[in-house]
């Protein structure tokens, strides 16, 4: 029998991570839970797939496996290559146990039984058992190819793609997304944890800039933290001086006083759940006169969104709130002309904000985009055609138990704001001499994770400040 002082390394971390969610004392009931739930909206069998690592540039060289979500949901633990299957509240837990060569190059792991006690399985079978069991199933789509072929085979149907309205597949999807929409008191347990990883993050990022030449120093004290925690980046970092390039992954350029240094950084725990934390400082310790009042002005927006959030809340509407607001505060600095509800309704602001105030934010930092906009849309509603607008990943009523974003932005995107098209059309309304005079913003965004309580809101990433002061003082100690 394997003890913990005979494991490896590697297999002593697989332990201890059962043994954290142990600790939890509430895994197996929650997952329990949750498998009921999904049986009262979803009463035909589901098989969800884990999925499996792939290659980089030969077989033996992979990227590290990342479970898939909705397998995770209820299964709990992030297993590579196994697959549960659902049916009244039960679950069965199909995979193998390691191989000869496997144990050769990793160490050895728990089995397949001790796994499945630990998820509260109601029975645990190879993988090769699984074929005589996906009758009438209905399952998801995994990310990676070759599980998505061995859906396909061992189900003996193609696997219905995610708009498809009237397909079983569907049906699923939606009672997850009903399930997924509202967090329990575990998955805030672990999204808490990942929020509090992810601000000593940005806390050593803002430490370490004084003395940094380039990007790629501040991120790699920034992800220091999230891998000492035993955790990963829930997506590719962005630590830029290029804050108008809006998912910028690139670390190459130099720091230089006068810069802003623009850090969307996020942890993931072991068991999948993530944070999403942005905050823009300047390298130099001191915002700029025009620096700080820009930044001013995201942070108004910031700040009004969130006040405003509440249950039966439009989260369109909280968009729409950081859009006027945006508006306002380029008024009065002269950038913009007019009336705020006119540049609104004719998406001037999208000039500068061109991207939705925030997204859904659970076991995927945009949670369950994998289905499209089935998440994020509420039934019969689509995306909007128009400029910003189109770009809003959430469009439904805020409900108590969604974990949101709310990420309000000022960027000068040359492509958008050199676009001979959209210059013809705001040249009314757009002060482009006044512009100039703030070329030392390239981008601004603020962003915190927002939970919806039953009056109001929690900020789960509220003890890292938003305040120009407090992000000048951060950096200088």
């Amino acid at each position: 029998m394997t003890t913990k002082q005979t494991l490896t390394f590697d297999e002593y971390l697989i332990y201890e991570e059962l043994d954290r969610m142990t600790d939890r004392k509430s895994l197996p009931q929650v997952l329990k839970q949750r498998r009921e739930k999904l049986a009262t909206q979803f009463p035909t069998p589901v098989l969800l797939w884990s999925g499996q690592s792939s290659s980089r540039n030969f077989p033996a060289n992979i990227f590290p496996f990342r479970a898939s979500s909705h397998f995770l949901y209820f299964a709990g633990l992030p297993l590579e290559n196994a697959a549960i299957r659902l049916e009244q509240g039960k679950l069965t837990l199909f995979m193998d146990a390691g191989s000869p060569a496997s144990t050769l190059w990793h160490g050895e792991s728990p089995t397949p039984e001790v796994i499945a006690a630990q998820m509260g399985a109601d029975a645990v079978y190879p993988l090769a058992d699984l074929e005589r069991m996906t009758a009438g199933c209905a399952t998801i789509p995994v990310q990676d190819r070759a599980t998505q072929a061995l859906q396909s085979q061992l189900l003996n149907r193609a696997i219905a793609p995610i708009d498809a309205s009237d397909s079983l597949d569907r049906q699923l999807m939606q009672a997850i997304v009903a399930l997924r929409l509202v967090h329990d008191t575990y998955a805030l347990a672990e999204l808490r944890q990942a929020a509090a990883i992810s601000i000593q993050a940005h806390k050593a990022g803002m430490r370490t800039t004084p003395t940094a030449k380039t990007e790629a120093e501040v991120r790699a004290a920034m992800e220091a933290v999230i891998l000492a925690h035993n955790a990963t980046t829930a997506y590719n970092s962005i630590v830029t001086v290029h804050g108008e390039v809006l998912h910028n992954n690139h670390y190459h350029h130099d720091l230089r006083s006068g810069d802003l240094l623009l850090a969307d950084v996020g942890a993931e725990v072991a068991s999948g759940w993530a944070s999403d934390i942005t905050r823009t400082w300047p390298v130099s310790g001191k915002f700029s006169p025009t620096q700080r009042s820009l930044y001013e002005v995201v942070l108004h927006a910031h700040d009004r969104c969130i006040a405003a959030m509440r249950p039966g809340v439009e989260y369109r509407d909280i968009h729409l709130l950081a859009a006027q607001t945006i508006a306002e505060g380029l008024l009065d600095l002269g950038i913009l002309w007019g009336k705020a509800e006119d540049l609104v309704e004719r998406d001037a602001y999208a000039l500068f904000f061109p991207h939705g105030v925030g997204h859904l934010l659970g076991l995927d930092v945009h949670d369950m985009e994998d289905l499209g906009d089935l998440a994020g849309y509420a039934e019969g509603r689509t995306r909007s055609d128009r400029f910003g607008l189109c770009y809003l990943r959430l469009d439904r009523p805020l409900q108590p138990g969604m974990l949101v974003t709310i990420e309000p932005g000022f960027y000068q995107v040359p492509a958008i704001l050199s676009d001979p098209d959209r210059r013809e059309t705001y040249r009314d309304v757009v002060n482009w001499e006044r512009l100039a005079e703030f070329q030392d913003v390239r981008g601004i965004r603020i962003e915190d994770d927002v939970l919806v309580t039953e009056t109001g809101t929690e900020i789960l990433t509220k003890d890292l400040s938003t305040q120009a002061d407090a992000i000048e003082q951060l950096i200088s100690h």
